[in-house]
C-alpha cells in the first residue's frame, strides 16, 4: 500500500509506539490523524507533526467512528494503526485469599480488545469504500503482547485482552479480504515506552538483559519500521508478528 499523499490514522499516536508510528508515516509523506485520549499529549504532537488529532476513548463507538470520519475526511485513509491500550494487574486470587478484581479485568478486556474491534471494524468499513489500487483499498495494523502467548502473574486481563487480538487478526483478515482490506498484527516485547519509564534503572536494566539477542529493550522506532512494512508489503496478511529479540517470558 503506497502511502504517500493518502491519509493514516494511528490510536495512541500521543506517545510511545503510536507516536513514533505516527512520526514514521508523516516521514512517508503521509497525512496523519492522532486519536488518543483528550488528556493526552495527543494536541501538541500532532501540531509538531503537522497532523490532525481527534480526542478519542477507543471503548466509545460513537468517538471511533469520529477518529475513523476523521482520518476519511477525503476518502482516502489507505492505513490505521491501532496501539491504544492499557495494562492493569489483576489476578485470579487476590493474595488476601479473595477473587480477583473483575471489574479490573473486564476494563481491561474492554479496552484492548474490545477497542480494537471497533478500531478494526469501523476502518475496513470506511476503507472497504475506497478506490481499489492494485488489489487493495487499505491496511490495518494492531497491536497485541508477547504477554498473549506468555502471560505472567497477575497479568489475567492483560494477556486474555492480548490473545483476543491474536485471535481476531486471522480471522478478520478473511473477514476483510473480499473487501481488499488487510489486517496483521504486531506482538511486542518488553518495549522502551512510557509504560516502562517509571521503574528504577536496576529494574530496567534487569528487564533489558532478559532479551536474548539484542539484550536491550526495544526501541518504539523499531515497532514502527516494522508497521510501516506491513503497511508497505501487500503479501503480508492475517499474521501475528513477534517483535521481541527472542524474548519467552518467565512466569513471573
Amino acid at each position: 500500500m503506497h502511502i504517500t499523499s493518502q491519509s493514516a490514522l494511528v490510536t495512541g499516536g500521543a506517545s510511545g509506539l503510536g507516536l513514533a508510528t505516527a512520526r514514521r508515516l508523516a516521514a512517508a509523506g503521509a497525512r496523519v490523524v492522532i486519536a488518543d485520549l483528550p488528556t493526552s499529549d495527543g494536541e501538541s504532537r500532532a501540531r509538531d507533526l503537522g497532523a490532525t488529532f481527534v480526542p478519542t476513548d477507543v471503548t466509545d463507538a460513537e468517538q471511533v467512528a469520529a477518529a475513523v470520519a476523521t482520518g476519511n475526511v477525503n476518502n482516502d485513509m489507505r492505513a490505521v494503526v491501532h496501539t491504544a491500550g492499557r495494562g492493569g494487574p489483576v489476578r485470579f486470587v487476590d493474595k488476601d485469599g479473595t477473587p480477583g478484581d473483575a471489574e479490573r479485568f473486564a476494563a481491561i478486556v474492554s479496552t484492548n480488545l474490545v477497542g480494537s474491534y471497533l478500531v478494526a471494524s469501523h476502518a475496513a468499513a470506511a476503507m472497504s469504500q475506497n478506490p481499489d489500487v492494485d488489489g487493495e483499498r487499505g491496511v490495518i495494523v494492531m497491536t497485541a503482547s508477547i504477554a498473549a502467548y506468555e502471560g505472567q502473574v497477575g497479568q489475567a486481563g492483560y494477556a486474555a485482552s492480548k490473545s483476543g487480538v491474536v485471535g481476531m487478526t486471522l480471522v478478520g483478515a478473511r473477514d476483510m479480504a473480499s473487501r481488499g482490506v488487510r489486517l496483521c498484527t504486531i506482538a511486542p516485547g518488553l518495549m522502551d515506552t512510557p509504560m516502562l519509564a517509571g521503574l528504577r534503572d536496576d529494574v530496567r536494566q534487569s528487564l533489558a538483559t532478559s532479551v536474548p539477542n539484542p539484550s536491550r529493550l526495544g526501541q518504539p522506532e523499531e515497532f514502527a519500521e516494522l508497521a510501516f512494512h506491513i503497511v508497505s508489503n501487500p503479501y503480508l496478511n492475517g499474521e501475528t508478528i513477534r517483535l521481541d529479540g527472542a524474548l519467552r517470558m518467565a512466569p513471573r
